[in-house]
């Protein structure tokens, strides 16, 4: 018999105020480029000073977000850590690269390099936590932290109690501007209120960390399932979509809330229209880019928003679906008790 697994606690740093307090999303105005920043918290609390100054930006919020998800469950060791990421420390990896050129391959700093490897978040919350269980750092793109919630699911039916889920991803202006190149962010400044009707392609760029505590003590909410789609086209989703909910035995009018990672790329957004006409027009819906933006492990803000919103007993029953460029494709299922 299959094993139920329940989010125990999240936590998360996003362009929102979203690490404490009561959550209430906000459309926030852009001024120069379409980049939603993360609004970093205080760090003393979590991190000792002498290892603060020395940490990058995403470090510093992966390894919080992880470490107030624990404290939201009460639960300073988890049964394993699994993250997903897309990029990394895009900060460290530039500064190595950057001090190769300057220094002409002599004299470096290895401190960058080490932290610009993409399981350096893992092994500092295992460090602090003195966690020595399952230990691993999925890196595929759009599949990233769906990946990591993948193998957190398998964990808990081979008899892990709990892990710990996250994903983390962050933006620099460099890589900002060489995304820019390639189509992936719009071209005139848009603001996240009009992003939606825009009619362009492209998207607002963004930046976070998420992380769960999933585990088999009964909680509020319930992570029913989730599905993964590479390269479907428009009957592929369609079909996926069906098969998913029949698997799981919840019909259409019964989902409540259809949380969309709909982005205003009109490449892509014609994904999302199937998704919506397979539901009822009475479901909610909420499309979570225009709050976080655009990146690899967005996904995870997506799930940690329908959480936020069962949590709050507006709604019973939540689809989440995503995909990155239209190329991976995720459905997730969520049911509060």
């Amino acid at each position: 018999m299959e094993i139920k697994c329940y989010i125990q606690a999240s936590a998360a740093i996003s362009p929102q105020q979203s690490f404490e307090g009561s959550y209430e999303p906000q459309l926030l105005p852009l001024e120069a480029r379409n980049l939603l920043r993360a609004q970093e918290p205080g760090y003393a609390g979590f991190i000792p000073p002498n290892s603060l100054r020395r940490m990058s930006r995403l470090l510093k919020m992966g390894l919080t977000t992880a470490l107030q998800c624990l404290r939201n469950a009460n639960a300073p060791v988890p049964g394993a850590i699994i993250t997903g990421t897309g990029r990394g420390s895009l900060q460290d990896t530039e500064k190595f690269l950057h001090d190769i050129r300057t220094y002409e391959e002599t004299a470096l700093n290895p401190t960058p390099f080490i932290q610009s490897t993409y399981n350096s978040v893992n092994g500092l919350i295992a460090l602090q936590q003195q966690c020595t269980d399952y230990n691993n750092t999925f890196v595929h793109r759009g599949f990233s932290f769906e990946h990591a919630l993948l193998d957190s699911l398998l964990q808990i039916q081979e008899g892990a109690e709990s892990v710990l889920t996250g994903g983390f991803d962050e933006m620099t202006l460099e890589h900002f501007f060489i995304k820019s190149r390639i189509g992936y962010w719009k071209s005139a400044l848009t603001q996240p209120a009009e992003m939606l009707v825009s009619g362009t392609p492209g998207a607002i760029a963004g930046e976070g960390a998420t992380f769960f505590l999933i585990g088999t003590a009964p909680g509020a909410v319930e992570l029913m399932g989730m599905q993964m789609s590479y390269k479907p086209d428009a009957a592929g989703v369609s079909e996926t979509l069906a098969q998913f909910l029949a698997q799981h035995g919840v019909k259409e009018e019964e989902i409540d809330l259809l949380v969309s990672g709909r982005n205003g790329d009109v490449r892509f957004d014609h994904f999302y229209d199937i998704a919506e006409k397979a539901l009822t027009p009475a479901t909610a819906k909420i499309h979570f880019k225009q709050f976080c933006g655009e990146y690899d492990t967005a996904g995870a803000f997506g799930m940690w928003t329908a959480t936020q919103e069962l949590l709050s007993g507006r709604h019973k029953t939540a689809l989440i679906y995503n995909h990155f460029y239209g190329e991976q494709h995720t459905f997730i299922l969520l049911q509060r008790h």
